[in-house]
This record gives C-alpha cells, sequence and structure tokens, in this order.
C-alpha cells in the first residue's frame, strides 16, 4: 500500500514544520502520476521508491527543494518527463538537482565501465555546485539497498560492492555516520552472508546479558556525572556488524575475544561540560593508554567532533567512550545534512566549506586519462586513513595516512610546495619523504630557486600534490614515473616493443630517439638494451655489442578535441552531448570546469574526419548558452 499525500507532509511537517506544502504537493502528484505505469522488481509500484527517497530526506529535516527533488529525482531517467518541463512547473533550482541525478543518456561509450565513470563524474561535479544532490544519491542508494533482496545474486553483489567502496565512503567523507552505517551493514549482507548471518546470531545470542552489563555501566557513569552536578544523557550503542567484522579480520580475532560490541556515548550541554565529563570518567575507570583522542580541539575533516577514550569495565572488558554535545551528536549522526537542523531551512554559503574535499577530488581525478585510474585514485582518495599534523603556529592539517613533507607543503600553499627544499620535524630536520605522524610539528623550509624534483612523484601521497608537481616538471598524467635502482627509466620505453631476448630496456642520451626515428639496439655489459639513433655518433664504441631486435610500436590514433564555453545553465550539457551522439561519434572522455558564471566543456571524441567535425561545431555553435566553441590540442583546463 502506498503512503497517501495526507500522511506524508504530515512526517514532513513533523520535522520541517516551514515546509512549502504546495510545493511538495504538485511534486508528490507529478511523480506519482509520472510512474504509475512503472514496476519496482519486486512488483510494487515504482512510485515507492522515490517516495520511501524522500522520507529518507525527511527524518534529516530536509528543505523543501530537497524533497520535492527526492520525489522527482527519477522522472527524466525514466522518460517520465524533460529537465525543461521541471524547470518550467517546479523552478530552476530544483530541475538543477534533478538534472545532476540523472544518468547520461544518448551518448555511445566504449563500455559499461566508462558509462558509469562519466556519470559519477557528472555527479560530482552537480555536488559541487549543490550538496543535495548528493544528499539525494545516498538515500537512493539506501533504499535501493534495503531492496536488494528482489535482484538476482550477481547483480546484488556488484551493487553491494559498488556501495561499499563509493558511497558509503562518501557518505563517510560527509559526516553521515548513522547512513554509512546501514550502507555497509547492507553491502556485508550480500558480499560476505555466511560473515553477517554469524554476526546476527552472535550477538543476538547473548543480547541480554550484554544489555545488563550496559545498563549497570551507564548508571555508574551517570550516578558519577550527577554527583558533580553534570546532567547528560548516557546511553550505550550497538556497533555496526560491518565495524565488529572489519576488526575481527584486522586483529585476526574471533567473534569470542571482541568484548566491545557496545560503545557509550555521553551528551552534555556545553563544551566545558564535555572535558569535565572525560575527567570523571577516568576517576571512575582506569583508561587505556594511548586511547584517548580530542576531535572537539581538533575536528576531522568531515566536521566530526567528539573526545573518545577506552577505559577498562568489569572484567577486563574494554569499553569505548565518546564524549559529546548535542549539537556535535547531531552532526556526527547526520553530517551535513544536520545544517537544516541548525541552520534554518534553507541552504547557505557554510555548505561550501564542508564539500571543499569533493572540489579538490573533482579537479585532481580528471588528471585521471581511463575510467579504471578514474575510479581506482576515487576509490584510494575515499578509502584513506586520516592524520592530523600541525603547522608551527598550531594550525590543523588533515593528510592521507603515510603523507610525507612535502605533501604537507602543497597543503598549506602551492608555492610552499614548489619552493620547498628541507623540512623540520617536531624540531628535527629529516628527509622528504619522511612518512608524517598524528600530532607532528612541521615547518617547511623553502629557497626561492628550489624546484619540485621527479623524485617527488615516487613518495608524495596526496591528488593535489602529485597533479601540480606534475604541472611543474611538464609531466602528462599518462606518463608513469618509476625508479630502479636511482636510474629514472625513460617514459618512452611504453613506446618500443623487443622482438628479442627481453631485458630492461632505455633510450641513449647522447641522441635521444624519438617515436618512428630509424634505430638500433644493443645489449651492454650490465645486461640491458640501450636504442640508439641509426647515424648516432657513439656507434662505434658500440660496435662489438650484441644487437637487440626492437620495433617502434603502432601510436595510438590520436582522438578530436572540442574546448567548448557555455553559459551554466539547466539542459546546455545535455544539447551539446545529444547533437555529437545525432552524428554517431563516440565520445572518449568529457571534463569539465565551472569558471564563475560560465563553465568550460572540453570533449575529447573519436577521431573523424575534417567536415564532420565542423559540421558539429556549426551545430553546437547554434545553442544558445554556448559562448565560445573550438577544436584544440593540448590538455583540456582540468587536467593542467
Amino acid at each position: 500500500m502506498v503512503m497517501g499525500f495526507n500522511e506524508f507532509i504530515a512526517e514532513v511537517l513533523e520535522f520541517n514544520p516551514k515546509a512549502d506544502k504546495e510545493l511538495i504537493k504538485k511534486a508528490f502528484e507529478f511523480s506519482e502520476s509520472a510512474h504509475k505505469e512503472h514496476k519496482r522488481e519486486s512488483g510494487d509500484p515504482y512510485f515507492i521508491h522515490p517516495l520511501e527517497t524522500a522520507r529518507i530526506l525527511i527524518k534529516l529535516s530536509a528543505d523543501s527543494a530537497t524533497i520535492c527533488a527526492a520525489l522527482l529525482h527519477d522522472c527524466i531517467e525514466e522518460g517520465c518527463s524533460t529537465v525543461e518541463e521541471i524547470k518550467k512547473i517546479f523552478g530552476a533550482e530544483i530541475a538543477s538537482i534533478v538534472e545532476g541525478l540523472t544518468k547520461i543518456q544518448g551518448i555511445q561509450f566504449e563500455s559499461k565501465e566508462d558509462y558509469k565513470a562519466e556519470n559519477l563524474r557528472k555527479m560530482l561535479l552537480a555536488t559541487t555546485k549543490d550538496i543535495r544532490v548528493m544528499l539525494i544519491k545516498l538515500a537512493d542508494r539506501l533504499h535501493n539497498m534495503r531492496t536488494l533482496k528482489y535482484f538476482r545474486e550477481d547483480k546484488q553483489k556488484r551493487i553491494a560492492k559498488e556501495t561499499l567502496e563509493i558511497f558509503a565512503p562518501i557518505a563517510h567523507k560527509l559526516g553521515m555516520n548513522a547512513m554509512k552505517g546501514e550502507l555497509e551493514d547492507l553491502s556485508l549482507k550480500y558480499l560476505e552472508p555466511e560473515a553477517y548471518s554469524m554476526l546476527r546470531k552472535r550477538i543476538a545470542s547473548n543480547r541480554r546479558e550484554r544489555e545488563e552489563r550496559t545498563k549497570a555501566f551507564i548508571k555508574h557513569i551517570k550516578d558519577g556525572l550527577n554527583e558533580r552536578g553534570i546532567e547528560a544523557v548516557v546511553e550505550g550503542r550497538a556497533k555496526y556488524f560491518y565495524s565488529i567484522y572489519q576488526k575481527m579480520k584486522k586483529e585476526g580475532k574471533d567473534f569470542n575475544e571482541i568484548y566491545d560490541l557496545i560503545a557509550i556515548r555521553i551528551i552534555t550541554k556545553t563544551v566545558p561540560e564535555c572535558y569535565a565529563a572525560i575527567g570523571i570518567v577516568h576517576d571512575l575507570f582506569k583508561p587505556i593508554p594511548g586511547r584517548f583522542k580530542d576531535y572537539i580541539s581538533v575536528p576531522k575533516t568531515n566536521g566530526y567532533q567528539s573526545l573518545h577514550t577506552s577505559v577498562l569495565g568489569e572484567h577486563g572488558r574494554i569499553i569505548e567512550i565518546q564524549i559529546r554535545t548535542q549539537e556535535m551528536h547531531h552532526i556526527a549522526e547526520e553530517g551535513v545534512a544536520a545544517h537544516w537542523r541548525y541552520k534554518g531551512t534553507e541552504k547557505d554559503k557554510k555548505f561550501d566549506r564542508r564539500i571543499r574535499w569533493i572540489k579538490q577530488l573533482l579537479d585532481w581525478k580528471m588528471d585521471s586519462k581511463t575510467t579504471k585510474d578514474f575510479i581506482e585514485d576515487l576509490k584510494i582518495d575515499l578509502f584513506e586513513n586520516e592524520i592530523i599534523v600541525f603547522t608551527p603556529k598550531g594550525d590543523p592539517i588533515s593528510l592521507p595516512e603515510g603523507s610525507t613533507p612535502v605533501d604537507f607543503a602543497y597543503e598549506v600553499h602551492t608555492n610552499i610546495g614548489l619552493h620547498c627544499s628541507k623540512a623540520e620535524v617536531n624540531g628535527v630536520i629529516v628527509p622528504l619523504d619522511y612518512k608524517l605522524r598524528n600530532g607532528d610539528i612541521v615547518y617547511i623550509v623553502t629557497r626561492d630557486n628550489a624546484k619540485p624534483s621527479r623524485n617527488w612523484l615516487s613518495f608524495v601521497k596526496t591528488p593535489k600534490a602529485k597533479s601540480k608537481i606534475r604541472s611543474e616538471l611538464g609531466i602528462s598524467p599518462d606518463m608513469r614515473v618509476e625508479e630502479s635502482a636511482g636510474e629514472k627509466k625513460d617514459a618512452a620505453a611504453g613506446s618500443i616493443e623487443i622482438l628479442s631476448k627481453k631485458a630492461p630496456l632505455k633510450f641513449s642520451k647522447c641522441c635521444s630517439p624519438k617515436h618512428g626515428d630509424p634505430v638500433i639496439a644493443f645489449y651492454t655489459k650490465d645486461g640491458k638494451i640501450t636504442v640508439h639513433n641509426k647515424d648516432c655518433k657513439s656507434l662505434h664504441d658500440l660496435a662489438g655489442n650484441k644487437t637487440a631486435d626492437v620495433r617502434w610500436k603502432e601510436k595510438e590514433r590520436e582522438s578530436k578535441r572540442l574546448r567548448i564555453v557555455v553559459r551554466d545553465s539547466v539542459g546546455v550539457l545535455a544539447g551539446i552531448l545529444d547533437i555529437i551522439a545525432k552524428a554517431g561519434i563516440s565520445i572518449h572522455s568529457i571534463y569539465t570546469r565551472a569558471k564563475k558564471d560560465k563553465v568550460v566543456v572540453t570533449i575529447n571524441m573519436a577521431t573523424m574526419d575534417d567536415d564532420a567535425v565542423k559540421s558539429v561545431i556549426k551545430a553546437i555553435r547554434s545553442i544558445k548558452d554556448v559562448l565560445d566553441i573550438r577544436e584544440t590540442s593540448g590538455m583540456p583546463d582540468s587536467e593542467r
């Protein structure tokens, strides 16, 4: 039975009394009508999906535009409507969100992986302009995961794997812990069904005993707080299955060896009370050395704030405790979505600071030449554990685990990275490839004539550092930088084929052969192959050496590249892609970069003749919001 509008709007008003009832009613009825002929895999009316997606967001006190866009998010993709129609009925704001959630249509891609990657890029780009795009996508994914049982097994595993590798980490980056936890647990259910079933049964088997112990522990803490005049909520929270499973794998433990299945949470009224509470807890129980973390003074990059500690409870059991204020608690559970709870019902500029990482990630990941590179780089960035290090002034800098002083330098400012000459950590000079640790104080010494070294690319960790170093050295993203016994391999050696006995290969510096030049190769005394131009003056020195049989590999066919400047308006990109699709041209990649009220779009297309290029350019130029279009060469803006 599908929920009726009266019941739905009552739920909306419970969490957002200022919601626009008439606008939401219009979206509810439009979506219900648009999907009336569609069915879900379960056989239920399709409208249940956008409805449940919206209900997930309602509980986060979502604003009216978000609720409407959630109800409408599948209307374009399912062919029920167009961007123009939604814009006309619901306005540009809602239409823009819905378009950001709509997959690319009418374009031929070389593989499903390419198609998925471009859709992910498109959605991330839309998210940088409006965080609500990602919030709706996460709610959409959560409802799909809740109903995954209706799909065949291979599809269940594929969707669950993507959820665990992409969307759960994005929820974490946005500080949405409750969303992340449920997505991970549901993914575990389909990826590791036996482990999931085991955890459910084992946790349920001693639930009563565990709850009794938890109640006694909570009472002990409450009594201690009350005696010192601190009013606080003290509660036990069952840990997510996936986090327990990960701990078992990481520590090589059996379930019976995992005692901390419950975490204790203390919610105070003020920040000073948080610090007072930690002192009381440490008086009542023996704290575990090295387990105290102050994320209030130094918040995580996703905005998370709490005090963490672990203490020794009864029977030698370790208990984890988190202490935070009520506002910190909502932010910890809801992340950026908690904005509505504290900042009214509409979006404001503070969203931009909370999603800076997405903008950086999108810029850096545009360096990825292939779909595989983009997806793998994205996973690495999302999964990195973070450390916090400090500038000499005490400013906290968040970096991925394994970062070096060079990563730190670029994170502080690009110019500091470009002119970095040496580093001090905690007052001691260290190598530039030194692995930083949590709490380090880092000082970078710069020199005006210092420049990045190619060798830095072999140890820097952050995408920003890699991108800036490559740009300064003029190294394209698809050129690999490898080190072997202190010797740099020539990047052109991926371009020649050895037909005789295989050996390490390098190009001579005396004549620097270029692709297609007549060449001759020799085996050297150290067991390598060196390649020379056939007219090289140094050949007489190698006359007694055995020759190697080599030949140039055929160069890949180059694609055509269009650079298009457009006004930032709804539907303009779709119009461009539609023209290219109708011309029967395959797209290799799309790059976009926002510049104030304009967007630069760079499209790499399959090779075609000049007449076809001119025809496509002419058709695209006729689009109203296209300001400039030209065929170009070199790197697109987003790769610089």
